[in-house]
């Protein structure tokens, strides 16, 4: 598969803060991929990395181009969403798209049109007069009508409700994703997200904390739920975390196949919100 992000040793300074720590990580075509990480984590700092919108050391390589040199080139075949409140609030809707349509060469108004008429936004509305969950739907429409190689989402749906973001990525995968295209993102909303990540990376003080597809998470880790008197046995085989639920104890481990754990208790492969957890909180971190 070609690789449409390669970093190796990414690392970035601000004053005494080192942001990124000397990161390495590919992104393959056709993958959505979640970069996870605890507020200060080195996340934003990534993607504007990625986005050539600030300096680095080391290596960085996206679609083919070095993003702070060739970013012209770059940005016709990259898509990005930040927090909503971006989009000026004078703005009307239809001004939005011909301003789209104005500056990108691969933005088809057509299509934004046709979104846009599903939903309950006027053309001659104004930002302002939008709720933030219809803000939401306005971006989308400009994204879904670009045909761009690669999405990049920065918590694209912070702040709006349950039925906003379930319908923000429903129809981001119904309506955008190929195999063609790939899309990164970032959120604190781990659990709603989970299903429809082919791979994470997870990063913790500038440094990656874990770099896998989904697929291989279920190979390379398992969490066995088991009763206290059984913990001290477990312990032997050396779990990277453990924590009390409801009486019991959860043990989290790498390497470790069913077989040498199916004794001890309850065996499952952890969700990505509960392995994201173990990560951070415990001791392997790689």
């Amino acid at each position: 598969m070609t690789a449409v992000i390669e970093a190796h040793g990414l690392s970035k300074q601000y004053g005494a803060t080192r942001a990124l720590d000397g990161i390495s990580f590919n992104i393959e075509t056709g993958r959505i991929v979640g970069l996870i990480g605890p507020n200060g984590a080195g996340k934003t700092t990534a993607l504007k990395a990625i986005l050539g919108l600030t300096t680095f050391t080391g290596e960085l390589r996206v679609l083919g181009l070095d993003p702070c040199r060739e970013r012209d080139a770059l940005m016709r075949e990259v898509c990005f969403i930040a927090d909503v409140a971006v989009l000026p609030r004078w703005l009307r809707v239809s001004q939005a798209l011909e301003f789209v349509a104005g500056v990108h060469p691969r933005f088809d108004r057509t299509v934004a049109e046709s979104f846009l008429r599903k939903t309950d936004i006027r053309m001659s509305s104004r930002v302002r007069e939008l709720s933030k969950g219809m803000v939401t739907q306005l971006h989308l429409a400009l994204v879904l009508a670009i045909d761009a190689r690669l999405l990049v989402l920065d918590e694209p749906t912070l702040g709006l409700d349950l039925l906003y973001r379930r319908s923000f990525y429903d129809t981001l995968l119904n309506d955008y994703f190929d195999k063609q295209r790939t899309i990164l993102l970032t959120t604190h909303q781990v659990e709603e997200v989970e299903n429809l990540l082919t791979d994470v990376i997870f990063i913790n003080h500038g440094r990656v904390a874990l770099s896998a597809s989904v697929e291989d998470l279920g190979k390379r880790y398992q969490q066995v739920t088991l009763a206290a008197e059984q913990a001290a046995r477990a312990r032997a085989l050396q779990p990277f975390y453990e924590r009390e639920v409801f009486g019991r104890v959860a043990m989290f481990f790498e390497g470790r196949t069913p077989a040498e754990l199916g004794s001890f208790g309850e065996l499952r492969t952890p969700s990505i919100a509960d392995l994201f957890v173990a990560k951070m909180q415990g001791t392997g971190s790689r």
